[in-house]
């Protein structure tokens, strides 16, 4: 694996940040890939300025998958909603270091991870509670 990984994508993956779950998460999205079998569980933490204050994951999958999930939390803390929904899968490989073409769809599944878990967020805020 270490050849073609670059030394982010490495540190990444033995050392991955936010694991884990959020119980009062604001949002969550849950994707997978049935190809390679990568599934990706991401939690968001919105706070009334509409600020994501935490983010965590639970990825079963590969170590590109474990480090581009990790990296999409670390790139997201701190931002608004909408600026994270610009954060690109591109944006994910590149903050790693770049990634092997064969594993550019990990950070394609981190981007959807993110994308769906905002969403999902979105959704809960616009209910009326009873």
């Amino acid at each position: 694996m270490e050849g073609q990984y670059s030394e982010k994508v490495m540190e990444h993956f033995r050392n991955p940040r936010n694991v884990g779950e959020i119980p009062d998460a604001s949002g969550v999205g849950n994707v997978g890939n049935p190809v390679c079998g990568d599934i990706m569980r991401l939690y968001i933490k919105v706070d009334e300025n509409e600020v994501i204050t935490d983010a965590k994951f639970k990825t079963f999958g590969c170590g590109a998958a474990i480090a581009t999930s990790s990296m999409v939390t670390e790139l997201v803390k701190g931002k608004t909603v909408d600026e994270a929904l610009k954060v690109s899968n591109h944006a994910v490989a590149e903050a790693l270091g770049g990634l092997p073409k064969i594993k550019m769809h990990c950070s394609v599944l981190a981007e959807e991870a993110l994308k769906s878990a905002i969403d999902d967020y979105l959704k809960r805020k616009h209910q009326p509670s009873d």
